[in-house]
């Protein structure tokens, strides 16, 4: 049963069990009970209370339109795929871009500029998604050989040559290609 169900099944047995007699009014709780499953202390205070109004719908309507969000993304794809807090950051450096090569109205620029990194994420995930690349970075944990090369993790008073120490870090941004030392 369904929290609407129940509800509805509740405002339907109400009145029927504020106008029933003692013994009627204890049939039809242990009714309510068996039918929805409720503890009866429950029961008896759902059924004893006045009737709660409705719930409204709890989703605020959407503050940015779908132009924006468009726009946001297009803008988002030419500056690089950045993440939202440096989007965000880069956005009034990309607004005369944008100007130019779409038509941006200027209730869309001030949402643009009024928009949030937290909503910026929320709003391009499913792009992200459909990406099916990794956009921020490009170097993966060497599982493979962690096993096979011992590593010493105390410190080691190393005083001849030949001894070096390294981390792999790509700054390569989105494009592998190219010479990287």
């Amino acid at each position: 049963m369904t929290r609407t169900s129940r509800r509805d099944y509740a405002n339907a047995v109400r009145p029927r069990c504020r106008q029933a007699s003692r013994a009627a009014k204890a049939r039809t709780l242990d009714e309510f009970c068996a039918t929805t499953r409720y503890h009866r202390k429950y029961a008896i205070t759902l059924l004893t209370a006045p009737a709660p109004p409705s719930p409204t719908s709890r989703h605020r309507p959407s503050t940015y339109r779908p132009s924006t969000i468009t726009t946001l993304a297009t803008i988002w794809e030419a500056a690089g795929y950045p993440w939202s807090a440096r989007l965000k950051a880069l956005l009034p450096l990309w607004l005369p871009w944008a100007k130019q090569h779409l038509a941006i109205s200027p209730h869309v620029e001030q949402q643009l500029r009024a928009i949030s990194p937290s909503t910026i994420d929320r709003r391009l995930k499913g792009r992200k998604r459909r990406l099916k690349r990794r956009l921020y970075g490009r170097t993966k944990p060497g599982t493979l050989l962690k096993h096979h090369i011992p590593i010493k993790t105390d410190h080691l008073d190393v005083t001849t040559p030949g001894f070096i120490e390294m981390d792999l870090v790509s700054h390569s941004g989105n494009s592998a290609e190219g010479d990287f030392l």
